[in-house]
């Protein structure tokens, strides 16, 4: 079986067993293919990460839109921790939120996807690297191994990201790179990763922090002979990483 049709299963397989524990999103309900929804137990996992060395040092990081992060958003903006989110899709980029910027009381609405918008400003990647290195990110996931080989969507967005911070010097192989998802998202095998697969160094869920031993480097840089010409078209970033390495 080869590695597409892995993923896919793998998917179909957790998604079913998701539907038991996950927080319905307000716009796509359960529609797992177009959301990682947020579900109970979250903050359990998130009281875990939030004691990891990696997030007590991080001073700038980058957090996926997923719902199950929106309590973890919340904190950092508590903890005064800047970050930046993509919009839905990366159709319009990115957004940075500054903790300094949110009122006293605000910072629950802030961490959801909607308060992002009110708070958050859009930042061009010229202006991430400006700022610095990411030095930690976190993300959800329809599924994860016990080996780190992360599964999303099925739209590839963050191995997208990925690749156009390596190709800016955002980040590399050593930059702590967190995954917070359910129980029944843990896929207790071991599974090979693609060449556009990002592993992830540790998995935090309700019940246990796993800690991956990672072998495999990841990828860098964007793949472009991969992509279709309309998704170039329909994303900024990778428009103006096209011009900033003078391919278009």
């Amino acid at each position: 079986m080869n590695t597409m049709s892995t993923s896919k299963t793998i998917r179909e397989k957790i998604w079913t067993k998701l539907r038991d524990v996950a927080r319905p999103d307000t716009r796509f309900h359960l529609n797992f293919a177009e959301v990682i929804p947020d579900f109970d137990g979250s903050e359990t996992a998130t009281d875990r990460i939030v004691e990891d060395r990696a997030y007590k040092a991080t001073r700038f990081a980058f957090i996926t839109p997923d719902n199950c992060l929106a309590d973890l958003r919340r904190r950092m903006i508590e903890d005064g921790k800047p970050f930046v989110m993509s919009t839905y899709g990366i159709y319009r980029g990115f957004l940075y939120l500054d903790p300094a910027t949110v009122p006293e009381g605000a910072a629950l609405y802030a961490s959801w996807l909607d308060g992002m918008e009110h708070f958050g400003v859009p930042i061009t990647l010229e202006e991430i690297a400006s700022i610095g290195r990411f030095d930690y990110l976190v993300t959800g996931a329809s599924a994860v191994s016990v080996n780190g080989v992360r599964f999303g969507k099925g739209h590839g967005f963050f191995d997208l990201e990925w690749g156009m911070f390596t190709d800016l010097g955002l980040v590399d192989d050593d930059t702590p790179v967190h995954a917070l998802v359910h129980d029944v998202q843990l896929v207790e095998e071991q599974l090979q990763p693609s060449e556009t697969d990002i592993l992830v160094d540790r998995i935090f869920t309700p019940s246990r922090t796993h800690i991956v031993e990672r072998r495999a480097k990841r990828p860098r840089g964007v793949k472009w002979p991969l992509l279709e010409p309309k998704q170039i078209s329909d994303t900024p970033p990778l428009q103006e990483l096209q011009r900033l390495q003078g391919l278009a």
